[in-house]
């Protein structure tokens, strides 16, 4: 794949993550959706959308994907929801990420790939901004929150590993929504009491499962076969500081001078560690 267009999906990617984060973020704030009912509404519009997608592009609604990429898929999206309930944005933003790293490039290194120089650099940079952009707002975090998001973390560094691999991005992509349904089902089902969702928190879910999720993921799978797996993971770096930029836009929280300098050193770090040359493995 063209190295431009790359980098084009995985920004359009970047982004969508984001989306997902301040979607869950209004709908568990704000009390319109619980963490169960907002996962299996998102991973069951997910399903059905990239269905519709596959159905009207002609192509086999038979799901392919894994079932083991679709309960990444569902631990990742359990373990965000949960997690966001009682953690804070910077803790939680943190572990997330960190995980995300530690699997990723922990995977890469051991498969042999390597960074070059100013590849190091970028990732220092790129961590010493998301350290930045959330240190006046870090708070010890509650241990089984943070647990969750560390097993959110991995999950979704699995699921992006997997997907370096896989064939058609979209059909790959419906058959792990699809193998990840029943396991929210059955958690909703253990959790049937506590269940509660308004019209907003319904709506908030289905626009982070049929688009941020459904649709960016099909991105992501499409922008990770021109990566290689340090710079992916590298890459959702990103992700925090446009969540962070999304709550100034859309949520009122405050724009900061820590705000500004951990943008520069995040998407300047990404840059060099994308943007560097592939080496072979």
């Amino acid at each position: 794949m063209p190295r431009g267009r790359t980098l084009i999906l995985t920004a359009l990617a970047v982004t969508a993550f984001a989306g997902n984060s301040l979607l869950c973020r209004l709908a568990l704030r704000d009390g319109h959706c619980d963490p169960a009912g907002f996962t299996v509404l998102r991973l069951v519009s997910g399903a059905l959308m990239l269905w519709l997608l596959l159905r009207r592009r002609g192509a086999p609604t038979t799901p392919a994907g894994s079932w083991l990429s679709g309960l990444a898929l569902f631990a990742y999206a359990a373990g965000f929801s949960f997690a966001y309930v009682n953690l804070p944005a910077g803790s939680g933003a943190l572990l997330l990420f960190g995980a995300v790293q530690a699997t990723m490039i922990g995977y890469g290194l051991a498969r042999g790939e390597r960074l070059r120089v100013l590849q190091v650099l970028g990732l220092l940079l790129a961590l010493t901004g998301l350290v930045l952009l959330f240190l006046p707002g870090l708070a010890a975090p509650p241990v089984a929150s943070a647990c969750m998001m560390v097993m959110a973390g991995a999950a979704w560094g699995v699921y992006s590993i997997r997907g370096r691999s896989a064939g058609d991005p979209a059909a790959t992509t419906a058959g792990n929504f699809h193998r990840a349904v029943p396991f929210a089902v059955a958690l909703a089902a253990g959790l049937l009491p506590s269940l509660a969702m308004d019209a907003t928190g319904a709506l908030l879910a289905v626009a982070s499962g049929a688009l941020t999720s459904g649709i960016g993921y099909v991105i992501w799978y499409r922008a990770i076969a021109g990566l290689k797996v340090t710079q992916a993971a590298t890459a959702q770096l990103g992700v925090p500081v446009l969540t962070a930029l999304g709550g100034v836009a859309f949520l009122g929280e405050p724009f900061t001078s820590n705000l500004l300098i951990a943008t520069g050193l995040i998407l300047g770090g990404v840059a060099l560690v994308i943007g560097g040359r592939r080496v072979t493995d």
